[in-house]
């Protein structure tokens, strides 16, 4: 780059895109921390709710429930697709984020289409531009996940199922995994198996009585359930896109520091060669004038 003037545009063109990679990466890492507290705030009830669930089919033996099938024998059909509940981003500069899970849900498509269930406009996006049918009427933001929406789309997603529009429904979220590395998972969340809530404890010899049946209660408990199920995606698959909008921004500003300091060099040879090049024009006019006087 030859012009002094156009290097020291571009070096204060780079730190003010660097002072705004540096806040996004603060914000980010503040988020991370207030999704992480409201997750831990909330893991006690539903561990609590697994355990009665577990406690239920202990004390009750068998439980014909729409929502549960047994592993160990021929699931009943039924009617309707397959529901895919997609968590992904409202918006970009996240790395891979979106297209991890993206491309996770175009190899289950591929095997299997269903309704599909989108949070997050980057998702909706895709799947437009892609010509992929998605249900347009569910647009819940991504950002900022709340239980009470959680419950919104475990209720929306419940009824589908009770009526039989959707044989079963997994989710595709990012694991955030405590921070040691995020991973996209597939998840089924109804209908569920007996396994999932085992604790290897017995609890058959507790006294409990249901009312009015044990049926009924393990209904309304199950939507409890998968709403907090729901929910844990959710802050997982939030933190999973502060976490790499954190490593994206870093890693801006890391080249940009490098940038910086390439332009620094080019614009201090690019001075001191003007200055080289002044103090030569200077020396040579002094020069010619005191030749010229001799004359």
């Amino acid at each position: 780059m030859s012009g002094i003037t156009e290097i020291k545009h571009r070096i204060n063109g780079i730190r003010d895109t660097k002072k705004i990679t540096n806040a996004m990466y603060l914000i980010a890492s503040n988020k991370v921390r207030k999704a992480k507290n409201a997750l831990d705030r909330t893991r006690p009830y539903f561990s609590a709710l697994q355990h009665e669930i577990d406690r239920m089919f202990d004390i009750a033996g068998h439980i014909d429930s729409r929502y549960f099938s047994n592993e160990d024998e021929e699931e009943k059909p039924r009617g309707g697709k397959r529901g895919y509940l997609i968590i992904t981003a409202d918006k970009g500069l996240a790395g891979a984020y979106n297209q991890n899970v993206l491309k996770k849900v175009e190899e289950l498509t591929q095997k299997e289409s269903g309704r599909l269930f989108v949070v997050g406009e980057y998702g909706r996006q895709f799947f437009a531009h892609r010509g992929m049918e998605y249900d347009p009427s569910f647009r819940y933001t991504a950002q900022n996940p709340r239980l009470h929406i959680a419950r919104e789309i475990c209720e929306l997603l419940l009824e589908l199922y009770d009526r039989e529009e959707l044989k079963s429904i997994d989710v595709v979220y990012t694991d955030f995994r405590g921070g040691r590395g995020e991973e996209v998972r597939v998840d089924r969340i109804l209908p569920l198996h007996r396994s999932h809530f085992e604790t290897g404890n017995d609890l058959s010899s507790h006294s409990f009585e249901y009312e009015p049946s044990v049926e009924e209660v393990l209904d309304h408990v199950v939507h409890s359930y998968v709403a907090g199920f729901v929910y844990s995606a959710f802050v997982d698959s939030f933190c999973s896109e502060q976490n790499a909008r954190m490593a994206a921004m870093s890693a801006a500003n890391d080249n940009a520091e490098e940038i910086l300091g390439r332009l620094s060099l080019e614009y201090n040879r690019s001075r001191q060669a003007a200055i080289t090049q002044e103090i030569t024009e200077v020396t040579s006019g002094a020069k010619a004038m005191k030749k010229g006087m001799r004359r």
